[in-house]
């Protein structure tokens, strides 16, 4: 049995931000999943698919990150601006040395954040482009007059500029975005950040630096120390795996011990922001430098018979435990991580969406994030928890209503829960995203294999709530106060 108790008492704002979704040029994120082109025959806008787009916007997406990835190092934006039809064809070295057209380039994105009502996140090429390469894109993008980037975004058919409110500074540039040494990044951070012009003073564009791979403190330190001052968030990364790196294993029919390891290298999380975080503070005790997560979730095997470089895999209820872990460490932690972005979007990793030609389906994970919504920009409550082993929670409260948010990983037990509040409580609603088995998931034959469904037997007492959290689920509650 769980028991919490929820004081009306503030800790941290949960930024919107922490939702953000992350599409790569990788695989069929977006040449298929995303972009189908303007002439084809599944129902699009401008060439982006109708049906991901308004499955997205049912989520709220708060921001987009593109183009990579280590995709963005490698990326010249000038090959995918003008008449398509004239763009260079590139080969993807890093994901399936397969060739890309560049239909989809700055103007499809923006037209895609555009039909999302999403903010963009783009992240430069440090890797293999220039100061000047990079100092060109931000001027194309955002400079509101008459000067050569500008004229040029005019002639391809954009007047007005658009709005980039947070921009990379390279990609894992410890890895595959130039194998840097902390010392010699942190030198060309301080460079490339000076020419990331903020054209627009009234809204300045939020820089963040290619920060740490994983438990590597040293680069947080070093970064930190020499940069802090000029930027604005770091990144990290982490992705949840059930074995190791060099054996990744099945998302499908997996054994019973691999429910748990898979979920215990997702709550890893906790130390690594917990860890960094105690560097970041010494030099930034105000934490005004946000910490990005902007690439995170679970890297399994790519389902048989698809292209190993695609990273195309099947989303499970399991899927849906990382998540719900994962977005309540985020918000445990609110007031140093600003933003995270799970990877991907569409058809990569643990994905939101899968397509297969006009098909679509919704993932576990999608609903999670669907479930989730009211956490965003809402406040974290202070709580007294007495927790099952295998349960996750998570409260926030926002226009006088509680968001409580749950996740049991059991796979048996189900958690009798007992939620106190200290004011008056006037109704409860609750809904559960549950599995049968520990690989329930949507495919094309069955899409609705794991959805929502309300949550029966929610009882409400005095300032008291019961529910009764099945094993293998994510439960929210909705509850409502007198003011």
């Amino acid at each position: 049995m769980s028991k919490i108790t929820v004081h009306n008492q503030q800790r941290h704002k949960i930024s919107k931000y922490l939702y953000g979704q992350f599409s790569e040029h990788l695989g069929r994120c977006i040449y298929e999943g995303l972009w189908v082109g303007e002439d084809s025959d599944i129902p699009n806008v401008n060439g982006i698919r109708s049906d991901v787009v308004q499955a997205l916007k049912e989520i709220k997406v708060p921001v987009l990150r593109w183009p990579g990835g280590c995709f963005a190092d490698e990326y010249h934006w000038r090959d995918g601006i003008g008449p398509r039809e004239d763009r260079k064809k590139i080969v993807n070295t890093n994901w399936g040395g397969v060739v890309e057209n560049n239909h989809f380039g700055t103007h499809e994105f923006f037209e895609l954040c555009r039909q999302l009502n999403t903010e963009a996140y783009i992240n430069g090429n440090v890797g293999s482009g220039t100061v000047q390469e990079m100092s060109e894109w931000v001027e194309y993008m955002t400079f509101n007059g008459i000067s050569p980037m500008a004229d040029l975004r005019a002639k391809n058919g954009h007047p007005d500029p658009w709005h980039v409110k947070f921009f990379g500074v390279g990609n894992e540039s410890w890895g595959c975005g130039g194998n840097m040494r902390p010392e010699y990044y942190s030198d060309l951070y301080r460079r490339y950040q000076t020419f990331v012009r903020n054209y627009n003073g009234a809204e300045p564009i939020y820089k963040i630096a290619s920060g740490p791979n994983i438990d590597d403190y040293n680069w947080m330190d070093v970064l930190m120390k020499n940069a802090a001052p000029l930027m604005d968030g770091i990144s990290l990364h982490h992705y949840a795996l059930a074995s190791e790196w060099e054996d990744k294993r099945p998302a499908l029919g997996f054994p019973e011990k691999e429910w748990f390891s898979l979920i215990k290298s997702a709550q890893k999380m906790d130390e690594l922001v917990t860890k960094h975080s105690a560097i970041m503070d010494k030099y930034d005790p105000d934490k005004r430098v946000g910490l990005i997560v902007d690439e995170w979730g679970s890297w399994l095997a790519v389902e048989p018979g698809t292209n190993p470089g695609f990273l195309y895999q099947q989303n499970t209820i399991r899927d849906a435990m990382i998540a719900a872990i994962t977005l309540h460490i985020f918000q445990d932690h609110a007031d140093r991580v600003q933003m995270a972005n799970i990877a991907q979007m569409v058809n990569v990793l643990q994905a939101m969406i899968l397509t297969d030609g006009a098909k679509m389906v919704k993932t576990p994970t999608y609903y999670v994030f669907k479930m989730f919504l009211d956490h965003q920009d809402a406040e974290t409550m202070v709580t007294d928890q007495q927790l099952a082993a295998t349960t996750s929670v998570s409260v926030s409260k926002k226009d006088g209503e509680y968001l409580v948010s749950l996740c049991n990983y059991g796979l048996d037990a189900a958690d009798d829960l007992q939620v106190d509040f200290d004011e008056a409580i006037t109704a409860v609603t609750g809904e559960v995203l549950s599995g049968q088995v520990m690989d329930q998931h949507n495919d094309f034959d069955q899409p609705d294999a794991v959805a929502p469904e309300k949550l029966q037997n929610v009882q409400l007492s005095g300032q008291s709530v019961t529910a009764t959290i099945p094993a293998m689920s994510v439960v929210t509650l909705h509850v409502k106060t007198s003011k």
